[in-house]
Parts: C-alpha cells; sequence; structure tokens
C-alpha cells in the first residue's frame, strides 16, 4: 500500500507545480496518458470544438490530414490511438506539423513525434497537421483533442472521427466512448463514418434532393427513416453552415407541425426537437425525446442521426410515426449563440402523406408548391405566349385576313379576341392561386404582388373597355383607339417586368440564372420580330411609292407586292409562333422540373 500512496503523492505534487504554471509552451509530456491539464478545476461538458479528416481510409504509410478548429483556443493537445482498445492506450502513429508557429511535435511514449500541442497561449481557431499511419497500425484509429480555451475552461478527449483499414470489419464497441469523452458530452457523441444511401427503398424510407444524390456531398438534401422495433432511426444530412430541419404535418402549410432541428453553433451541433405555430420561429423543446443523438461535421457536410419511439403518449406535440404525414425539410443560417433564422430557400416538401414506418421508399419532392406552379404556368402562357401573339395579330394582319371571315368577323379580329379573352380568362385564374395557397397576402414577395394587382386591374379594364367599343366610323373611335393600345401596352410591359421580379422568388423555385435568359431572350425575340414586321411594311410602302407608270401598272404592283408582303408575313408569323411555343416548353420544364 505504500508504493500507491507514494506515487499519489508524487502525482499530486506535479499537478500541484502545473497548475500554478500550467503549460504555456506547450510542453505537456505529463499528461500524454490522460490527456488532462492539470488546472485545478473540472473539464466542461459538451465540447465545442471539432476533429476532421480528409480520409476514413488508411493503409500503413498513407498521410491524412487532421484538422481541430472551433472557437478561439490558447491550447490543444492532439493523439490518435487505437480504438478497438479502450483509448486509454498509447499513442498510434506520428504527426507531421503544417505550421510550426503555433504547433510542435511531442513524444509520448516510445513513440516518436506522436502528439501535437501548442507552441504559447496566443488564440488560435484552427490547427491542422498530419497523421503517418505506421506499420503496425491497428485495424481502427480514433483522434482525440483536449482544447483549453482559458486556464480554467477546458475540455477534455474530444473524441474526433475513426479511420480504418480497408475491409476492416467494424468493431462491436463503441468507438467513441471514454471515461473522459463521457464527461465532456452528455448528450450526443460524434458519428464515426458518414451516412450512405444503399438502403433507401429497401431498408429505410429515404427523401433525396437532388433525386438519387449521394448523402456524403454537401449538395445533397437527405433524411432517412429506418424502423427499428418500437422506435425510428432517423439520418439528417446536407450543407454544414447553419441548420437542418424536418418537420411533419398534416398538411402542406408551415403551421402545427412536429419539427426536428439540427443546429451547426460555432463547429458543435445541437439536436432539438420544437413545435411550430403558424409562420413563428420554431420554440425548441425544453425536455428532449431523442435518444442516441450522434453528429458529424467533415467536408462541408452536416450529419445528425437520432432515434425516437415511434409512441410518444407523454408529448402532445410529438406525432406518432406510424401515420402519414406531408414531410418538410429545410435548411438556413444560424446565429451566434444558435438562434435560427428563416430558411434561406423554400422547403422540399413531399408531393404527398407518407408513412415512414411503412413500405420502404426512396422519394423526391418539391419545393415550390403546385398552386404556385400553376399561378407562374398559367402567367406564362396568357403574357407570354397568347397576347404577344394577338397583338401581332391586330398589328400587321389587319390586311392580309381582310377579306377571310370567321364567324361572321374578319378572321384577324376573330383570332385577336379569342386570344385576349383567353389571357383574360387564364390571368384570372392565375390571380388568385397565390391569395389561395398564401391565405391572405404576401409581405414578402416584394413589388411582386402590388405590380400583379396593377396589371389584373388593366386585364379587367380593357376587357370593359372593349365592350363599349364605338362603331368603325363613330367620333369616339380614334379615343378608343388610343386608351386601348396605351392600356394593352402598359399592361403588356407591368406584366414582364412582373414576372422578371416573379422568377426570383424562392416560392416558384426556378433554375437560376436560366430562367432570367428565358425570359431575356423571349423578350429579344419579340421585339426582334416586331421590328422585323415594321421593317417590312415600310419597305412594301415605299416599293409602291417608287411606281411612277400609269394605273393599271401601279395597281398590278401593288397587288404583286401585297401578295409577297402577305406570303412573308404568314411566314414570320409561324416562325413567331413556333418559337413561342419553345420558350413556352422551356419555360413550363423549369417550372415543372422535367
Amino acid at each position: 500500500m505504500e508504493l500507491p500512496s507514494l506515487a499519489s503523492g508524487f502525482w499530486m505534487l506535479i499537478c500541484f507545480y502545473v497548475s500554478v504554471n500550467g503549460y504555456p509552451n506547450g510542453r505537456v509530456r505529463e499528461a500524454c496518458m490522460s490527456m488532462i491539464p492539470c488546472h485545478g478545476s473540472s473539464p466542461q461538458p459538451s465540447p465545442v470544438h471539432i476533429i476532421a479528416v480528409n480520409w476514413t481510409e488508411f493503409k500503413p504509410g498513407d498521410t491524412i490530414e487532421v484538422h481541430l478548429s472551433g472557437p478561439d483556443f490558447e491550447g490543444f493537445f492532439i493523439q490518435a490511438r487505437d480504438a478497438d482498445q479502450n483509448l486509454d492506450s498509447p499513442a498510434v502513429g506520428s504527426f507531421i506539423l503544417a505550421d510550426r508557429k503555433h504547433s510542435q511535435l511531442l513524444t509520448c511514449g516510445r513513440t516518436k513525434n506522436s502528439a501535437v500541442s501548442h507552441t504559447s497561449k496566443a488564440k488560435k481557431s484552427d490547427v491542422k497537421v498530419y497523421w503517418i499511419a505506421p506499420g503496425n497500425a491497428p485495424k481502427h484509429v480514433q483522434f482525440l483533442a483536449t482544447v483549453v480555451k482559458k486556464y480554467k475552461t477546458y475540455w477534455v478527449k474530444i473524441p474526433g472521427p475513426v479511420v480504418s483499414q480497408p475491409n476492416a470489419p467494424f468493431p462491436t464497441t463503441p468507438l467513441y466512448v471514454t471515461s473522459e469523452a463521457i464527461s465532456t458530452s452528455h448528450s450526443a457523441s460524434y458519428l464515426t463514418k458518414p451516412f450512405n444511401a444503399s438502403g433507401c427503398g429497401i431498408t429505410k424510407f429515404c427523401i433525396r434532393n437532388p433525386s438519387n444524390c449521394d448523402p456524403g456531398s454537401a449538395l445533397c438534401l437527405f433524411l432517412s427513416f429506418q424502423l427499428q422495433k418500437s422506435s425510428v432511426l432517423i439520418e439528417m444530412s446536407g450543407a454544414s453552415e447553419g441548420y437542418l430541419a424536418f418537420a411533419l404535418s398534416y398538411d402542406q402549410w408551415m403551421g402545427d407541425d412536429d419539427a426536428y432541428l439540427c443546429i451547426n453553433e460555432n463547429h458543435h451541433v445541437t439536436v432539438s426537437t420544437a413545435y411550430l405555430k403558424g409562420r413563428r420561429p420554431p420554440v425548441l423543446d425544453s425536455e428532449n425525446a431523442l435518444e442516441d443523438v450522434s453528429w458529424r461535421l467533415a467536408d462541408g457536410v452536416l450529419q445528425c442521426s437520432f432515434r425516437r419511439s415511434i409512441h410518444l403518449a407523454a408529448s402532445k406535440e410529438r406525432f406518432n410515426l406510424d401515420a402519414s404525414y406531408y414531410i418538410f425539410l429545410a435548411d438556413g443560417e444560424a446565429g451566434e449563440g444558435g438562434p435560427i433564422y428563416k430558411h434561406r430557400r423554400q422547403p422540399l416538401i413531399t408531393n404527398g402523406m407518407y408513412n415512414v414506418t411503412g413500405i420502404p421508399q426512396d422519394i423526391g419532392g418539391s419545393r415550390s408548391p403546385g398552386l404556385i406552379k400553376a399561378h407562374g404556368a398559367l402567367m406564362f402562357v396568357a403574357w407570354i405566349t397568347a397576347v404577344s401573339i394577338g397583338v401581332i395579330v391586330a398589328r400587321f394582319f389587319k390586311p392580309v385576313w381582310s377579306h377571310s371571315f370567321l364567324f361572321g368577323k374578319e378572321m384577324w379580329f376573330q383570332v385577336h379576341r379569342m386570344l385576349m379573352l383567353t389571357t383574360v380568362t387564364l390571368t384570372s385564374i392565375s390571380f388568385v392561386l397565390p391569395f389561395i395557397y398564401r391565405g391572405g397576402w404576401s409581405k414578402q414577395a416584394g413589388f411582386h404582388p402590388y405590380l400583379g394587382c396593377t396589371v389584373m386591374a388593366l386585364t379587367i379594364f380593357q376587357l370593359l373597355m372593349a365592350g363599349f367599343r364605338p362603331s368603325l366610323h363613330a367620333p369616339r373611335r380614334q379615343l378608343f383607339n388610343w386608351f386601348h393600345w396605351s392600356t394593352g401596352t402598359t399592361a403588356r410591359i407591368l406584366a414582364v417586368v412582373t414576372m422578371f421580379l416573379g422568377m426570383d422568388l424562392p416560392a416558384l423555385d426556378l433554375p437560376d440564372p436560366w430562367d432570367t435568359y428565358t425570359m431575356i431572350g423571349f423578350v429579344a425575340w419579340h421585339v426582334g420580330i416586331d421590328v422585323l414586321l415594321e421593317i417590312h411594311s415600310y419597305c412594301l410602302i415605299r416599293k409602291a411609292e417608287l411606281i411612277e407608270d400609269d394605273r393599271v401598272q401601279i395597281l398590278q404592283s401593288l397587288t404583286s407586292a401585297e401578295a409577297e408582303g402577305h406570303l412573308f408575313k404568314q411566314i414570320v408569323l409561324t416562325i413567331y409562333v413556333c418559337g413561342n411555343i419553345v420558350f413556352l416548353i422551356a419555360f413550363l420544364a423549369a417550372v415543372y422540373q422535367i
């Protein structure tokens, strides 16, 4: 009993000495095994720093980049250990420095350069080193770090990623649990490897956007549910900046929904439940109903995993998971201290209601609600196709179809009237769709709704004015013509401007910037055709004026010129209509993501 007492006293003497002086120069060999700084205080719970690696697989002799990052800190201590042991085993492998100003190599035990620490108390927010796998490396290696923010504020044995040799069997023991690691994180652990989509549609119910994307990519928004007896394992993945969230809802409207959030707070992830009330920010629950919470931050990807019981009788705000719901999936920015901001784009919403504990499926969703898609599509058909062709017909085809009749009226007039009535009908239907979807006025759509209401008013006014059109030789016909032209032209210009503004709204979710290019292309196409026909009409008039022979020859020349002009206009109109159809198809394909 004397020897252990003597050793204990010696260790206390060392801790008393270093607690006065600390390790400002990073020479922390005394803490090689425990990784505990003797600062006279207890370690902090819930680490706020993360360890990331560029590879999760290695062979003996390989080099792996190790990156420690987080809020400013003064000191650090990094090691690699055998993950198949209890993480109290000796250090494994050796390190190479990337920055000798802020880091230095240490020898722990018999392995040279087997640890890295700081060189001074200068504040730093990230450290990069390189780990070299030894020839006798174990099958699984885990990186650990102790981080000192201030003298009495530190975290011990922050667990980092596990790297494995090829085809190494996955260990049955938890890779991230140690006595010290448990004290630093009571509620969450670290994922040892990234998600994959191998079980989607087979053993897991998955939602992916884009379809069939890899959850290991920052461009992939991923959510999966896997039934495990009386509980469900849930995995969520997306870009690492800010937060990821999903919600279960009885409808496709935000409000009265069961929500789950993974929030990146200064490189530390908090997983929480919330209940959405209306369109207000979610209120995080004080009591968390989630189990086995774990997360991972690497390569620009945030991944979190947790387990939830299918039924939670004690919580009225948590929905049972064996029923069918619409599923919302969103991402956005998070501020300092964890407050989350409105999602940066329209949430992804499933096209139907699904039971995530039922038959496994691999589905996608849409960021643009059906009513908003229909609003955009109908407006495009009305103002890009119907109005444009109707205006061209009325402006240039009166002489071409002056002797052709349809239902007792001149053909040009009937075609023009049919297209304009189609425009009024489509515009009226489209106008009410956003109000149905929003349940009222949208305060977040900028000038788009104001201009839209103006266009709708001008459209109705134009229709009423056409209903009281004076006869051809009436005194007020000239005044009518001027008002009819000016009102129609104003409505067309405002409609195009309104569509330009509407295409950038997140609810429509058009592929930027191709949506803008499509509209610019159409405007250029329409103006080009209009100018071409104006030039052609001017040339015909000039050609007739140059004929100065007898009346018969003049009439013959005029007839010939008119025939040539009519044929040219009909060819141009055919090309113009075909072009409009191409633009219409391109726009509809973008709206419905065909």
